[in-house]
């Protein structure tokens, strides 16, 4: 029998917390664990409960979302955290994905896909809504591309292409297809560039590969 997706649910809306309860109940993939009406029951519950997901809203009164997942991150490394909220502002998609959350979801999302994003989440892998996508390619393009040309000395010919792929948000399984390699080929290079950039998220990653010019490398 798998081990069950363990997800705490962290939102100041009652009644939307009731509503993902009962849909990932539904599902014996998961196991809610515990819920929290704001930020510092969050944290405090994330501290207590160590779950493999933590499903959090942005804008909570009291202590933010923002604020919650740097401290949650910071403690508790091994817990993913999923930005789930009605934010579309590019800014607060930077801001969550720069304090360490995994990936970053609207609350319009359909059914399937939040289920499919929670699995990706606690594989560690990155997860955001489709329509924030172009925001986060746009958001992180930065004009100071002077120390470009040196950055990307720093990786292989290879890495520079999976770092584009990154970039785009590629599966491990789509890079793989793309560049026809093998999955596990493309795990190997996905690694040896988290270690060169001392960063253990491929959302991390991904904005570093945009801010310094790899994510214009693709189809080009």
């Amino acid at each position: 029998m798998n081990k069950k997706i363990r997800v705490l649910l962290v939102d100041d809306h009652t009644l939307f917390r009731s509503g993902i309860r009962s849909l990932l109940q539904r599902n014996e993939d998961f196991e809610v664990v515990g819920e929290a009406g704001d930020g510092l029951e969050g944290i405090k519950r994330a501290r207590s409960l160590r779950p493999d997901v933590v499903l959090l809203d942005l804008h909570m009164p009291g202590v933010s979302g923002l604020e919650a997942v740097k401290v949650i991150v910071e403690e508790i490394p091994e817990v993913h955290v999923l930005m789930l909220t009605v934010s579309e502002d590019a800014q607060d998609l930077m801001d969550a994905l720069r304090a360490g959350a995994c990936g970053y979801l609207l609350k319009n999302i359909e059914t399937d896909m939040l289920v499919d994003a929670i699995r990706r989440a606690a594989k560690g892998e990155s997860v955001v809504s489709q329509q924030m996508t172009a925001k986060l390619i746009e958001g992180v393009r930065a004009p100071h591309k002077g120390d470009a040309p040196a950055e990307r000395d720093r990786f292989s010919p290879r890495e520079r292409d999976i770092m584009a792929s990154l970039a785009h948000g590629e599966s491990n399984k789509e890079i793989a297809r793309r560049l026809d390699l093998a999955e596990s080929t493309v795990k190997i290079h996905v690694q040896n560039i988290f270690k060169k950039l001392n960063m253990s998220s491929r959302v991390q990653v991904a904005l570093y590969a945009v801010e310094h010019g790899f994510g214009q490398a693709k189809g080009s």
